[in-house]
């Protein structure tokens, strides 16, 4: 820390973190170099690992995609000995099978708590506050990455994960927790458990922090949690990926959190590329680009160009947040996944924008919503949105359909059919949501 009390590696300028990143860059070629599944893995763009010693070679090294991992299966292109390797966690796998990433002592002890320590002191975390953990264990990364750095930072945590909402809700009453990490939409749902049970979040909570991860949800949705939490909670957008190491790649700041953007907040350990995800060429302040990732000091599993197919909108000011982390620039929050645009009847549709119209939508259920798509003939032909009416609520079912209509035919020029559900039938997720379901016309016929 410096004589201000901040740490000023978080505070490093744009010229500190480059330098950072070159001399890490060339360290992790040379180690890539011994390893022969990367030596091979770079030779497929004509290059040796070692070449990474020039920083301006990156852009030319092949990318890292899901199918080169599993073609390394069972342990892709892990760089230490298996005996070596503290803990396993692998991906969501919500789409084949999942992917195996290995964790040395070093990685789980010091490096995680490290870039998670960034964001908890980003954030406002401080060392003894009771902190409710509220993301999933197994082998999915974020729940261990957030117990081994609460544990490192000094914060009392409460590991509970998700579900048991029921007791949940009467834990944060009489515990006093101050912050939580969780999926936004499973606070959303602990809150109407909440209300069903006599308890008053805003009066009986004591919650002034939340970090949300999982998925991205829309500033309208942010701003509703907010509302039903005590009077000055903020809750932060979290960015990470498995592949990045955790849940440890963006975070919002107290300024930028009302902007809806995030600082890229461990660029000194994770080199990131937005770039254009046709032609892999970065993008310009105001564009939106593809997140690609390097890991510059994880030991095992390491990665370099990792395709998250994630896309954001970089800053129009990337470097100029009023914290002063000019180093670590700023990015928008998740406008959905390059793998997971729609084009329905020749037009592109994110999710995120649907799910956008629904948040604006008075009488909705925000956390509660399912795109499905008609596929005809390898093309998908049309488009049903199912969302929830909230209970009380004195709009009718029909009346919020036709609004949920309009706006999208309004934003995306498309005309589709909206179903509107009593508040609970549809389904609720403690942590990643699955939005889109694509059927054949011959389900649905």
């Amino acid at each position: 820390m410096d004589e201000t009390g901040r740490h000023a590696s978080d505070f490093l300028d744009r010229d500190g973190v480059l330098a950072m990143q070159r001399r890490k860059l060339a360290a992790l070629g040379r180690r890539l170099g011994a390893d022969p599944a990367w030596r091979a893995h770079f030779t497929k763009a004509g290059m040796a690992p070692e070449d990474l010693a020039d920083p301006a070679n990156l852009q030319h090294a092949p990318t890292l995609e899901k199918a080169d991992l599993r073609a390394q299966y069972p342990y892709p292109f892990l760089t230490v000995p298996l005996p070596e390797v503290a803990r396993f966690c692998a991906t969501s796998g919500t789409t084949g099978l999942p992917v195996l990433f290995g964790y040395t002592a070093q990685d789980m002890t010091e490096l995680v708590p490290r870039q998670l320590g960034r964001i908890f002191r980003t954030v406002g975390i401080r060392p003894g506050d009771p902190v409710y953990q509220g993301y999933g264990y197994g082998m999915w990364i974020g729940g261990v990455a957030m117990d081994s750095a609460l544990m490192a930072y000094g914060a009392t945590n409460f590991g509970i994960g998700p579900g048991r909402g029921e007791l949940v809700v009467e834990w944060l009453r009489d515990h006093g927790y101050v912050a939580c990490t969780m999926s936004p939409l499973w606070l959303m749902t602990l809150t109407r458990l909440a209300q069903e049970k006599g308890i008053d979040p805003k009066r009986d909570w004591k919650l002034r922090i939340g970090v949300f991860g999982g998925q991205s949800v829309s500033r309208q949705f942010r701003d509703e949690i907010e509302a039903a939490m005590p009077d000055g909670f903020v809750a932060h957008n979290i960015y990470g990926t498995t592949e990045a190491g955790g849940p440890v790649v963006g975070i919002s700041c107290p300024h930028s959190h009302d902007s809806d953007e995030m600082h890229l907040i461990n660029e000194d350990s994770i080199l990131t590329e937005i770039v254009d995800p046709l032609t892999m060429k970065p993008v310009g302040p105001g564009e939106v680009g593809e997140i690609v990732v390097t890991t510059l000091d994880k030991q095992a599993s390491p990665v370099v160009r990792w395709r998250t197919r994630d896309l954001v909108r970089l800053s129009d000011h990337p470097h100029d947040c009023p914290c002063g982390r000019h180093g670590l620039p700023l990015i928008g929050r998740i406008i959905g996944r390059s793998d997971d645009m729609l084009k329905v009847r020749g037009v592109m549709v994110f999710p995120s924008q649907v799910e956008d119209i629904i948040a604006a939508t008075p009488g909705t259920v925000k956390e509660a919503w399912h795109i499905y798509v008609d596929r005809k003939e390898g093309d998908l032909d049309g488009l049903t949105v199912a969302v929830e009416r909230q209970a009380g609520c004195e709009l009718s079912a029909d009346l919020i359909a036709d609004r949920v209509v309009s706006g999208i035919h309004a934003r995306l020029g498309i005309r589709c059919k909206v179903e509107c559900r009593e508040e609970g039938v549809l389904p609720r997720y403690e942590a990643k949501a699955v939005r889109v379901h694509v059927r054949s016309q011959a389900s649905v016929a």
